[in-house]
């Protein structure tokens, strides 16, 4: 019974609970598991339950995490589905749009070449329009923001005009509110327009646009700049300028000076003409901007302005004191005298008053003094050529007159010149503010001249070229008749045209070079001319007169020098000693002229006008032959000082040779008389003193190296004595003398007496003498073997 009774038990539960696996069939892992957890039979009691707690509770855990990972599949399987769909859309789209862009192509060509043609043809063009597209965009904001800018310009300018009656620059601030108010709105928008055209000049398509908007700015800009200019001369006139000029005491000159208004206005009557002042300034300042953006379009260079500001002082001035010039046509001094005491009084009130304004328009390259000056300078430049030069230039023309229209022409001139001078010391160091950059470059000149009515009349200039020409070839035929022109002694300097400022370009004296004094006064002609024209402000004009006036000028005294020389007779046979003096002294004034012409091609005026003169003939620095200015004429004479050395070389050695015949026909004599004679017996015989026939050459030679020593330059003549001596060792060895072996010691004699006469001018004479020493040597050594 008790062994039975468990076995209906475990048969009645075994249909509930499963049944234990086999042993074979848990893992190795699994029996790890459970030999951990159970090591001892009441592991098996104790843990059971608590395993399999902890083992249901894990497992609830996986099943829930499982289920959250098969939802996120789930949503993002969807996700992408929906995605893939969209894809499959897009790509098939495209594939119809490229197969129809291929159709429109080539309906036969391959897959490969639609394709092909469709990114090389059709994208590049779909891009193309893209960029059109855009750029109608960007072209349509700009034009919008052109007519808004342009469009208030033009408002402000029409309310700025109509606003009312009253000055805009009044002393009344009521009175003149509104009208500054839209003054500045127009500056501020030509300055906004400004800024956006700039932008532009990336467009240059855009050409039509730019054009189309200068044109409404430009009318826009005239009625401003018309009413700025008429409220400024209102205001002018209401301060009392300019102030009046009496002519009767102008005439007796008993006027101490000219009152100034400027310097006289205080209060708001000063801040209404600063106010005025900087309105004239603003305006032009952006005109010039405009015209500096128009210009450089056009690939052309930008001309530095008068400051309006001053001009429109001059001009109420200009009508007063042509009123009197008028009057004076035929006294061109009271004309200078009245334009430079204007000038004058007027110039530190500007100064005084105008600068700080200047300063306060930030017009850093401007200066109110030399604007005035200027300014004044061109009103009397242009009276001048429109009532005295014209008038002289047409009576020139006329036989009859010509010699008064030289002497009035002249006359203007001196007086021009003077003015000029002083104007640049009221004008001081910034002379040279108003020219341009190449006519700047080193002229301590500057530009402020009346000389400047030449350079608009290249005609004018000619004439004053060829009148200077006339008057310096008359100057110099005066000194050539003065008994003491070819003189050398200094103390008749004073009788003669000379110029005492040029010897500042000297590195020797006229002294040095024992030069006549008609060679000082030449130059000193040739300097004045080329001085009278220094403060003419283009380069162009001044080498123009140069090369006309002094340079020709200088070629007529070479021609001078040129036929006294011809006109002097050297006899070959008996030279005279007058004539060697008057050669040598156009020789000396061909060096001393060429000496200074040399120092004045270093000059900087030289230096710059020979530079404009290379550009304008094209010729670089590498390809011009000559940087000198005077390159041509110190050429010239070079040459004739040395040709004429040359002819006096040879007239004193065709003279020797001449004397010294005799002399060679008694050496040849004795050796002939001498040959039976032993060596004892002819030293016995011979009397070692100098040859008679020998004497005369000698004497002759010596008294003419002696003249031309005092006459000749010292250079000069260094190179004749060597010349000389050259010569004559040539003649001695070409003799035949040295066959002539029983003379030895009568030559050796005559020889030494020879080189005495050199013995003044070097240490060793002898060594000028090379063959006659040898010939010397040889004759020795012939009598030594017999």
């Amino acid at each position: 019974m008790e062994a039975s009774s468990p076995c209906p038990r475990r048969s009645a539960t075994s249909s509930q609970v499963p049944s234990l696996p086999k042993h074979t069939d848990i893992s190795k892992d699994q029996l790890s598991f459970l030999n951990q957890q159970f090591r001892t039979q009441e592991d098996v009691l104790n843990k059971a339950p608590h395993l399999l707690t902890a083992l249901h509770s894990h497992c609830s855990d996986l099943t829930s995490h499982l289920l959250d990972f098969q939802t996120t599949l789930n949503r993002r399987t969807v996700s992408w589905i929906c995605r893939s769909f969209s894809a499959k859309t897009a790509l098939h789209n495209l594939n119809l749009s490229l197969q129809n862009l291929s159709l429109l192509t080539s309906q036969r060509g391959s897959g490969s070449k639609k394709l092909q043609r469709v990114l090389g043809t059709e994208l590049p063009r779909l891009s193309k329009e893209v960029l059109r597209i855009e750029t109608i965009r960007s072209y349509l904001e700009t034009t919008l923001q052109l007519e808004a800018l342009v469009g208030d310009l033009e408002d402000a300018v029409l309310c700025f005009v109509n606003s009312h009656s009253g000055k805009m620059f009044s002393a009344n601030p009521s009175d003149s509110g509104t009208k500054q108010e839209k003054f500045l709105q127009s500056i501020k928008a030509l300055n906004d327009l400004e800024v956006l055209i700039d932008l532009l000049k990336l467009r240059p398509q855009w050409h039509h646009l730019l054009k189309s908007v200068d044109t409404r700015v430009d009318k826009s800009l005239v009625i401003l700049r018309r009413q700025v200019f008429a409220d400024h001369r209102a205001l002018l006139a209401s301060l009392g300028w300019p102030p009046k000029l009496s002519a009767s005491q102008i005439e007796r000159e008993k006027f101490s000076g000219l009152p100034n208004p400027l310097v006289l206005i205080q209060g708001d009557k000063r801040k209404s003409y600063s106010n005025s002042f900087l309105a004239l300034c603003a305006v032009q300042h952006l005109q010039t901007r405009r015209e500096k953006r128009q210009l450089n379009l056009l690939g052309q260079n930008v001309c530095k302005e008068q400051l309006w500001a001053i001009d429109e002082l001059v001009s109420p001035i200009a009508s007063r004191l042509e009123y009197h010039f008028s009057k004076w046509v035929d006294q061109p001094e009271l004309i200078f005298a009245l334009a430079y005491k204007t000038t004058r009084d007027f110039i530190v009130g500007v100064d005084d008053v105008l600068q700080p304004l200047i300063d306060r328009a930030r017009l850093g390259s401007y200066s109110a003094k030399e604007a005035w000056v200027y300014a004044m300078v061109q009103l009397l430049s242009e009276f001048l050529e429109k009532r005295i030069f014209s008038a002289l230039a047409e009576r020139y023309k006329e036989k009859e007159i010509k010699s008064e229209v030289i002497e009035s022409w002249l006359h203007l001139i001196d007086l021009t010149v003077v003015f000029d001078k002083q104007l640049q010391s009221l004008g001081s160091s910034e002379i040279s503010l108003f020219r341009g950059e190449s006519e700047r470059v080193g002229s301590p000149s500057g530009s402020i001249s009346v000389l400047m009515l030449f350079c608009k009349r290249p005609d004018w200039l000619k004439i004053w070229a060829k009148i200077e020409l006339e008057n310096g070839c008359k100057k110099l035929k005066t000194d050539l008749k003065h008994e003491r022109a070819w003189l050398v002694d200094d103390k008749y300097q004073d009788e003669l045209h000379f110029d005492t400022k040029s010897e500042h370009f000297l590195l020797l004296t006229r002294i040095d070079y024992r030069a006549p004094l008609i060679a000082e006064s030449a130059l000193g002609i040739t300097l004045e001319m080329v001085e009278r024209c220094q403060t003419m402000p283009a380069t162009s004009a001044r080498i123009q007169f140069v090369r006309s006036a002094a340079v020709r000028f200088l070629w007529y005294f070479f021609k001078e020098l040129l036929l006294r020389c011809k006109r002097t007779e050297i006899l070959p046979d008996n030279p005279d000693d007058d004539a060697l003096v008057r050669v040598s002294g156009s020789i000396n004034a061909a060096k001393y002229v060429e000496s200074k012409l040399r120092q004045w091609s270093d000059d900087v005026n030289f230096l710059e006008m020979k530079v404009a003169e290379n550009d304008t003939s094209g010729l670089g620095k590498d390809e011009s032959t000559d940087s000198s200015f005077f390159g041509e004429e110190i050429k010239i004479l070079a040459e004739l000082a040395t040709n004429w050395l040359m002819e006096i070389i040879s007239v004193l050695l065709r003279q020797f040779e001449t004397l010294s015949r005799a002399f060679v026909q008694k050496l040849k004599y004795d050796e002939q008389q001498l040959e039976g004679s032993t060596h004892v017996e002819v030293s016995a015989a011979m009397d070692l003193s100098i040859s008679v026939e020998f004497i005369e050459p000698l004497d002759a030679l010596r008294s003419h190296l002696v003249l031309l020593r005092r006459s000749l330059n010292p250079k000069d003549f260094l190179d004749l004595w060597r010349c000389v001596a050259e010569g004559l060792d040539h003649f001695i060895s070409c003799s035949g003398i040295q066959s002539l072996d029983n003379v030895s010691s009568q030559f050796e004699t005559d020889m030494q007496a020879l080189f005495s006469v050199f013995q003044p001018f070097c240490v060793r004479p002898d060594a000028f003498f090379p063959c006659t020493r040898e010939i010397i040597k040889q004759l020795k050594m012939n009598m030594g073997r017999r």
